[in-house]
């Protein structure tokens, strides 16, 4: 049976997420995951100094237009009144859950006291947790790793300050900051917030399939899931582990005109959103996923990445798996 996920006043239609992923979950990404059967997706994060939201990037980044219900976004930083003013901005742009991140890893964001290596300050924790609930009306949600390494693995602590200071979900990454992605995520950490505080609790890291999944669920007690990298190229998977969850039975692999319907609608989303230029640029990384277990020589995406137009990258997807449905082999 599925768990019920809850985030503040809103029940939502399934406990898988996507989880926030820079330069990834953008508007196109998400409504794609909630039409393949995410029951929220987060957006990528939103940098709190809004001095900053001048460029084109931050205003796409802004732009929830046509999403359905509940709109999260992330919000990164590390000073407490700047991310509240960020929280409150959001808010007004159409944020309906503001998500606070303590979970990113990498060097650009934790080398400015943001993202994970706030963990290793938890005074500091306590304050901006408690700025951000207080700038909104709306539900404050907190992603965070186990902790700051192998030594420090503090997240029940934080855990049990974030309900403490009105935070109504919590998502946890099992690897801490100094993991990176390497190695495996655990989920004894989670297991253990679990048990310790009563606002829903997310696990996050490693789940691939929905056998992972199930797994996951039951190891942890967690009222849900987060899905990030696994979802990259896959975006079905969403319906793939909601299937074997609600049934124990599995879900056929997408044939491959739907994975050319999928990709081609995704392609024509990205060009719209971004526009004609960043539009193909912005394309190349997705349909790399889209074909890494189709095109093991890399040969068509070499050349895929080469292209600048929008149709002819729409006209080179049409060939490619017309080829692939003729059981061509793709030749530069």
């Amino acid at each position: 049976m599925l768990p019920t996920a809850k985030i503040g006043p809103y029940t939502l239609p399934n406990p898988l997420i996507v989880a926030p992923m820079a330069g990834v979950t953008d508007r196109p990404f998400r409504l794609l995951c909630r039409r393949l059967g995410a029951g929220l997706a987060v957006s990528e994060m939103v940098i709190a100094d809004s001095k900053l939201w001048h460029t084109r990037k931050s205003r796409l980044r802004l732009d929830h237009q046509g999403e359905p219900e509940p709109r999260s976004v992330q919000i990164a930083g590390g000073d407490p009144d700047m991310l509240a003013n960020a929280a409150r901005l959001n808010a007004e742009h159409g944020a309906q859950i503001i998500d606070i991140n303590m979970g990113c890893p990498a060097k650009k964001v934790c080398n400015k006291a943001a993202g994970s290596a706030l963990m290793k300050d938890e005074a500091l924790v306590r304050d901006i947790l408690q700025a951000v609930v207080a700038a909104v009306d709306v539900p404050v949600t907190l992603k965070m790793r186990t902790g700051w390494d192998q030594h420090h693995r503090n997240a029940p602590l934080i855990a049990r300050m974030a309900e403490d200071a009105g935070i109504q979900a919590l998502a946890i990454h099992g690897r801490t900051r100094a993991d990176a992605y390497k190695g495996s995520a655990e989920y004894d950490t989670i297991a253990e917030v679990k048990a310790q505080v009563s606002i829903p609790v997310f696990a996050n890291g490693d789940i691939t399939s929905p056998e992972k999944a199930r797994q996951v669920l039951q190891h942890t007690g967690a009222d849900g899931l987060l899905i990030g990298r696994a979802a990259q190229g896959s975006p079905w998977i969403f319906r793939e582990i909601l299937h074997y969850l609600e049934t124990g039975e599995h879900l056929p692999a997408p044939s491959l005109d739907e994975v050319e319907r999928i990709l081609s609608e995704h392609l024509d989303a990205l060009h719209s959103f971004y526009g004609e230029v960043m539009g193909p640029r912005i394309a190349r990384k997705h349909v790399g996923w889209y074909l890494q277990s189709h095109d093991e020589s890399k040969t068509f995406r070499r050349r895929f990445n080469t292209l600048e137009d929008p149709l002819e990258q729409k006209e080179s997807i049409q060939l490619y798996f017309s080829g692939l449905r003729n059981g061509e082999v793709f030749a530069a």
